[in-house]
């Protein structure tokens, strides 16, 4: 692997060489926060072979689309932008390339050939490592580039990266998944899981908080199962998230540790010990429901019942008494019948989420619920999901409330939005909170009195 990461190097030399002061990338980023996280990496490349960023497609000399492909209207946005992107190319000769999740899919990759042939590189989520030498061909040769593999890819260390912000910072700790729920394409797009090595994270980890970063997010598909592929084959090996969790929380420099996503029916006490002790990793848990009929979640593949989801809950708040929680939620699966839906809603009722992420389901082909007979009307389910969106929207005022008269360390992020007068920042809660304060205070966590609920932000002050 380190042969292949000194190739690709060589490549960038090669590019910056071949490069000028012009030169320009665009990148669109669709999808998740480790989608988020690859066009770090794929920035850092580009910026090491000469290319500057820009954020207007129509100025590049490079477009890159880093591609999601959990939703159908993901598909709509990409077609559509290829369309910009070709008039582009026509007045500067641009090079297309295509990346991410639905390059694993070989439906789109056809579809790509057949009707968008001006596209240059196609790269899947197992070669990203290979851009610079993919780059260097069509440069040099000016030849079409589909560099897709089907097979689960390697872990590979060493890519350079440009990260997207000075504070707050996202470290993959593992690749792909091995839970194959019914509605999920991720397996089949991203492979089975492979973990980084704890030692590799902990140096990434460390330089960023010698860089100036305080937040950390760990990413995975299924963060719980860290290392576990690497324990099925050596049953000596005993380190797991909870290890690294708390190797992590002694990094001096680093204040927050946030972590997704986690699967209810891998969290094992100790990584719910490891929250508890330690004090920079946020007591706020993404635990993801995406229903609350036990049917429903049969059908999900998900290996979870509404009982023990409820347990687990009860059990983490037992232990940890400030503990919150966000989810994720999808509506209108197949088969979901109206009593279903309700089981839904109960558990919202009960837990009272910080923050619920809310999806209308959407079939994707290659999955095992694209098959089945029962799918919903999408009237129906765009009256579900405004029923369960009404709902949580009435639970807000009652869950910001605690947040009044409290001393909450706030993260500043920047100047607001929508008032430049006004600094913004989140809570350990990921609560958005607006307060009167001095630009020195920026990319600082600071004490900040809540003092006032503005429903979808909290109002502070010094």
């Amino acid at each position: 692997m380190e042969e292949e990461i000194n190739l690709q190097k060589k490549y960038i030399n090669k590019i910056k060489e071949l490069n000028n002061k012009e030169n320009k990338y665009y990148i669109l980023t669709m999808g998740c926060q480790l989608n988020e996280n690859d066009s770090e990496k794929i920035s850092g490349m580009l910026e090491d072979m000469g290319y500057n960023k820009i954020d207007k497609m129509e100025e590049a000399s490079l477009i890159v689309f880093n591609t999601c492909c959990i939703r159908e209207n993901a598909e709509d946005k990409l077609f559509g932008k290829l369309g910009e992107a070709k008039k582009i190319k026509e007045k500067k000769n641009t090079i297309i390339a295509i990346c991410g999740c639905m390059m694993q899919q070989k439906h789109i990759i056809e579809k790509i050939k057949k009707s968008y042939p001006y596209v240059d590189i196609i790269f899947g989520t197992h070669t990203l490592h290979k851009l610079p030498e993919d780059l260097y061909k069509v440069i040099l040769n000016s030849i079409k580039i589909n560099d897709v593999i089907d097979i689960d890819g390697k872990v590979y260390e060493g890519l350079p990266i440009s990260r997207n912000d000075t504070v707050k910072a996202s470290v993959t700790i593992m690749y792909g998944c091995d839970n194959f729920c019914s509605y999920c394409i991720v397996p089949y797009v991203r492979g089975r899981e492979r973990s980084r090595r704890p030692e590799d994270i902990i140096e990434e980890v460390t330089k960023l908080a010698k860089d100036g970063y305080k937040e950390i997010t760990l990413l995975g598909q299924n963060v719980n199962s860290y290392m576990n592929a690497e324990r099925k084959k050596d049953k000596s090996i005993q380190y797991g998230f909870a290890n690294l969790l708390r190797d992590i929380n002694k990094i001096e420099g680093i204040e927050r540790i946030r972590f997704i996503s986690p699967h209810p029916k891998d969290f094992t006490d100790d990584v719910i010990d490891a929250i508890k002790d330690c004090d920079k990793v946020c007591k706020i848990i993404h635990l993801p429901l995406q229903s609350g009929s036990t049917n429903v979640l049969k059908n999900m593949n998900r290996k979870y019942t509404k009982e023990s989801y409820l347990n687990l809950v009860n059990k983490i708040k037992n232990k940890i008494p400030y503990v919150t929680f966000s989810t994720d939620i999808i509506v209108g699966f197949p088969g979901e019948t109206q009593e279903d839906f309700e089981e839904t809603l109960d558990v919202v009722e009960k837990v009272k989420f910080e923050q619920v992420y809310m999806f209308i389901y959407s079939r994707r082909i290659g999955t095992s619920a694209d098959k089945m007979l029962n799918q919903i009307p999408e009237e129906i389910k765009h009256k579900r999901f405004d029923k369960l969106k009404t709902l949580v929207e009435s639970q807000i005022p009652e869950n910001n409330k605690k947040y009044i008269n409290t001393i909450q360390k706030v993260l500043i992020e920047g100047k607001s939005k929508n008032n430049e007068k006004m600094l913004t920042g989140r809570t350990e809660t990921n609560k958005v909170v607006v307060l009167d304060a001095d630009e020195k205070y920026i990319n600082k966590i600071i004490d900040v009195k809540i003092i006032e609920d503005c429903m979808w932000y909290l109002k502070g002050g010094r």
